[in-house]
């Protein structure tokens, strides 16, 4: 009997919670869909103001280009090379310069084979010659510059004339080797006589992507740019210049300029000198200045100077980067946070279920998001608060929780 009691009061129990927390559940559940707390938390963060906008990309640049352009380039120094004044860059072929080889090459086998059919080569002359053509060519394996590359070249095709000279006179087919080695010679100067080498007119990096504008585009001539002449170039953004077999170039590696037209408020309130900062193709900011600006009415064209990153953009003659106009880091707060009164900027603080209003300072603002800070006592007495209020003011900090989207009411 007592069971049945004890089972019959823990029913009832359970009906009456099921009667009261319920109905509490659902309507708690009815005023969040209804009307949703969502909260943002402050952090320290930053802000910035930025512009994504295409530039031209302008260079002191000078285009190297010799007479015989037309028979093809032998690259020296390779692209992105830096180089010293008259270093040579680049040799153009000789016309039928294949030809001529192979017919030195020829020349070279019936002297050899020559030389090895006689028994007479055993002067002190020939064995001295073959020991200096031994040390070069054990040398001319250990060394980079093309100039000493050329020198030892010359010693070793000296040495080989001169012991062919030795051999024929001692030779009974004297004759023959003399005549083969003027086969050569005849050859050779041909050879020698149509190689023209380019070299640096002045000091800086090579590049052998000349796409025609490098006298179009020019430091000396912002003042000739504007809307009409850029878009005039017909540039794809982001496309990498075609190497040239004909010419040559030397660019100044420390500074570049890029060119841009723009339309914002920032870029209206800009002028000449002012800093920035640029995201370029590898998305890190680099300092740039305002080389040259020029207002129009619907638009300004800005020039940016920058000194670093400059060898990497030598591929491009157009890209796409963003311009940060200003970054400010501080107490990030999402605009919707904010609520207005009287002129005055103020957010609300959940601290625990405890409600507090906040007056809060704006230093600067995107879009969506704006960095706050508490306002100063002083800066307080001079908005028209009294003492009294000054000391029950209370001040943001990180890490407070605030309501993401007040009402005017919350401020009562």
């Amino acid at each position: 009997m007592n069971k049945k009691r004890k089972k019959s009061k823990k029913n009832i129990l359970v009906v009456v919670l099921a009667v009261i927390v319920v109905p509490y559940l659902l309507y708690s559940i009815f005023m969040l869909l209804k009307e949703p707390t969502d909260v943002f938390v402050i952090q320290n963060a930053e802000i910035a103001m930025e512009e994504k906008v295409e530039g031209y990309i302008i260079r002191e640049e000078s285009i190297i280009q010799g007479e015989n352009y037309n028979n093809g380039m032998s690259q020296i120094k390779s692209e992105g090379e830096k180089v010293a004044k008259n270093e040579p860059i680049f040799r153009y072929y000789t016309a039928n310069e294949e030809e001529l080889l192979n017919q030195i090459g020829q020349v070279d086998s019936k002297i050899n084979e020559a030389l090895n059919n006689q028994n007479q080569i055993f002067s002190s002359d020939i064995k001295a010659l073959e020991r200096q053509i031994e040390r070069r060519i054990q040398g001319i394996s250990e060394i980079t510059d093309i100039s000493e590359i050329q020198e030892y070249k010359k010693d070793i095709n000296t040495y080989l004339n001169t012991k062919s000279k030795i051999a024929g006179e001692l030779s009974p087919a004297g004759s023959y080797l003399k005549e083969l080695y003027l086969q050569k010679n005849e050859l050779q100067k041909r050879l020698d006589a149509g190689t023209e080498y380019i070299k640096a007119s002045s000091s800086g990096v090579v590049s052998y992507r000349v796409d025609g504008l490098e006298s179009v585009l020019t430091i000396a001539g912002f003042s000739g740019l504007n809307k009409d002449v850029l878009n005039g170039l017909n540039l794809k953004t982001g496309q990498i210049i075609a190497t040239s077999n004909k010419q040559g170039k030397i660019v100044n590696n420390y500074e570049c300029y890029i060119a841009c037209i723009m339309t914002s408020e920032e870029s209206s309130n800009s002028k000449q000198g002012d800093k920035v900062k640029l995201k370029l193709l590898n998305k890190e900011k680099i300092s740039a200045t305002i080389e040259y600006i020029a207002k129009n009415e619907d638009y300004n064209l800005v020039v940016f100077k920058i000194t670093n990153y400059v060898e990497e953009l030598m591929s491009y003659r157009k890209i796409s980067f963003d311009v940060v106009w200003w970054s400010e880091t501080g107490l990030k707060v999402p605009n919707s946070s904010i609520i207005y009164n009287n002129g005055l900027a103020y957010i609300i603080r959940n601290r625990a279920g405890y409600v507090d209003v906040l007056l809060v300072n704006k230093v600067r603002e995107t879009q969506n998001y704006t960095i706050v800070e508490p306002y100063t006592t002083s800066e307080l007495r001079n908005l028209g608060f009294s003492t009294e209020e000054i000391r029950n003011t209370k001040s943001v900090t990180i890490y407070d929780e605030i309501i993401s989207n007040p009402t005017i009411d919350m401020l009562q």
